[in-house]
């Protein structure tokens, strides 16, 4: 009786601990009643880590390629004599790849910046020093083509050294990497066996039969698209620029093929980044309506892909040609339609709509925090 006597006591003191938080009369259930339940992965608030470095490098080196396209096309531009409206850019995949390890030697640089006593110096002295002392070093002063006199080509890169520290890291920095969730293991059986069989059979149905999977609440907005991610101007941005990456690439080695001696840089033309930039954009539409609204494979959306870029190309390229700005001409190919498109750049689109598939799945989980 006394054993027993001290087990009771001892367990209503260990349950009095344990509802002593809550305090007398229930106010703990009342208090965790009144709380909101927790949200949703895709409901909570953004949290993500710092791009991976690899993410870093790659928006490093199409963001010093867009340089390189906006520098060379205004000098060339100036100094035409009959002002080109073409506005040829040119840059090469070798000073892509220096300017992804200038930009990241500079993050560092930047980073150090609380460190500084002054703000006032560290951004006006220190930064434009250790900018202009890389790019110096790297042979990055100026794009290719742009002859600019010597004190000039200074206090541009200057500026240059500015914008690249009060601007583009500045924000840049900002954007933050939602990585996906890793699969949790779940203890089996949790249901009963009949239950667990309805689920896997409604999980293996067919999208026509009914049995389309949905991605979470909160994760899909108009058309498919996720509710969340980089806000459509700066969207436009990255596909704007990346399409000058993928010319320059895409021009460098096709020259590469065609010429014995070998090409020094590739070339692209300041409307590609308002063609690329549209395109992509209606493409990613396309996507999250196509794979997330319908569920259709890879292969099933590249035909449609491909066949609005090649209407897409063709628009842009008669609205060109109409005011002299039409930067390319495939008359000399076979399979070509009025010297705007040509079936010879096919295998070409087909990679290119593969690969923007990998590109949307990346590029939606990256968000921009206003403030850090």
């Amino acid at each position: 009786m006394a054993g027993s006597d001290a087990g009771a006591e001892g367990r209503a003191r260990r349950s009095g601990a344990a509802r002593r938080p809550g305090g007398p009369g229930g106010r703990g259930r009342e208090a965790a009643a009144s709380r909101p339940e927790p949200l949703s992965t895709a409901e909570a608030p953004a949290a993500g880590a710092a791009l991976p470095a690899w993410m870093r490098l790659y928006f490093y080196g199409m963001h010093g390629i867009t340089l390189d396209v906006l520098a060379s096309s205004a000098g060339r531009f100036a100094r035409s004599p009959d002002l080109d409206l073409r506005m040829l850019g040119f840059s090469s995949p070798y000073r892509c790849l220096l300017h992804s390890l200038t930009h990241f030697a500079l993050e560092q640089v930047y980073l150090q910046r609380p460190r500084c006593p002054s703000a006032f110096v560290f951004n006006f002295l220190v930064y434009p020093s250790a900018h202009v002392a890389l790019q110096t070093l790297a042979g990055l002063r100026g794009g290719p083509g742009a002859a600019v006199p010597g004190p000039l080509r200074w206090a541009l890169q200057y500026v240059l050294a500015l914008y690249h520290c009060q601007v583009f890291l500045k924000r840049f920095l900002r954007l933050r990497y939602r990585r996906p969730p890793e699969p949790r293991p779940q203890p089996w059986p949790r249901a009963p066996p009949a239950a667990a069989a309805a689920a896997a059979a409604a999980a293996a149905a067919p999208p026509g039969a009914g049995g389309r999977r949905r991605p979470p609440r909160g994760t899909r907005g108009v058309g498919g698209a996720p509710a969340r991610g980089l806000p459509d101007p700066l969207r436009f941005l990255f596909f704007g620029m990346h399409g000058f990456l993928d010319e320059i690439f895409f021009t460098f080695f096709f020259n590469f093929l065609g010429q014995a001696d070998g090409p020094t840089s590739g070339h692209t033309s300041l409307w590609s980044f308002f063609m690329y930039g549209s395109c992509s954009f209606v493409v990613e539409r396309l996507y999250f309506h196509l794979h997330r609204g319908r569920g259709w494979s890879t292969w099933k959306r590249v035909p449609v892909y491909v066949t609005f870029i090649y209407a897409w190309e063709l628009c842009w390229g008669l609205g060109l040609r109409s005011c002299g700005a039409c930067s390319w001409d495939y008359s000399h190919y076979p399979l070509n339609f009025m010297g705007l498109i040509t079936l010879m750049y096919l295998p070409g689109w087909i990679f290119l709509s593969v690969y923007q598939d990998l590109l949307f799945n990346v590029l939606w989980r990256v968000q921009y925090i206003p403030t850090i």
